[in-house]
């Protein structure tokens, strides 16, 4: 009998944040072992296709900070570095392939959701406020619709069997639909995330692995829950 032949896509702006808050800051090299390694237990004794990741280079631009009153210049910034040098590391790992889209036109500074509930309430004055307080509103653009084009492509071309999608939200379920009538079997990995109900009932199963202070008691749960882990 022919290897099941699975092919894995990655939201890489979920994939980064989840993974740092669960396993820690980690250089670009180590985050890119971290990753292919966390593919292959997908994989299993299955035969690997390909690993698609979806992600949006960094910012580029000049953003004027409104806490220190200075233009922050992101191209010198360690973030662009590390992200530079984290791509440059997937591109060069066996049976990975990028697709990039793009970040949304003019970012700017923020204030955090919390900060701001701080100070409607009254618990924080803007005269505490620094830039830890803030963030860079930029939206990505492009990723969710590359997903669901290679996800529609793969079904509907029988390229492969099964599907494994590393990803936290619902709006894939359209793409994942139509996958599961295709007859792929489609698998959701969100890393440990709560799962909306909208999502669970168009997929064939949920499965992550590697959490953090998972004992095997726990992992007997999963287990029987309909969760697989490892």
């Amino acid at each position: 009998m022919d290897k099941i032949r699975t092919a894995i896509l990655v939201d890489g702006g979920f994939y980064r944040k989840r993974a740092k808050s669960l396993w820690g800051e980690k250089s670009a090299k180590e985050r890119a072992d971290e990753l292919e390694s966390y593919c292959h237990k997908h994989v299993g004794n299955s035969y690997l296709y390909r690993v698609f990741y979806y992600d949006c280079p960094w910012l580029t631009d000049n953003i004027f900070n409104p806490i220190t009153g200075k233009t922050v210049n992101f191209r010198k910034s360690d973030v662009f570095k590390w992200t530079e040098a984290f791509y440059d590391e997937l591109k060069h790992r066996r049976k990975f392939a990028l697709r990039m889209g793009r970040l949304s036109e003019a970012p700017q500074y923020v204030l955090k959701e919390d900060v701001l509930k701080k100070l409607f309430r009254g618990d924080k004055n803007f005269s505490e406020l620094t830039e830890d307080d803030l963030r860079i509103n930029a939206k990505q653009k492009g990723v969710d619709m590359r997903i669901g084009i290679d996800i529609t492509s793969l079904a509907l071309k029988k390229q492969v069997d099964q599907i494994i999608l590393i990803a936290g939200d619902s709006d894939f379920v359209p793409a994942a639909k139509l996958a599961r009538r295709e007859g792929i079997d489609f698998v959701l990995d969100p890393l440990w995330h709560p799962v909306a109900d909208d999502l669970f009932e168009h997929i064939d199963g949920l499965q992550s692995y590697n959490k953090p202070g998972r004992t095997n008691k726990e992992a007997k749960q999963d287990v029987s829950q309909g969760t697989v882990t490892a």
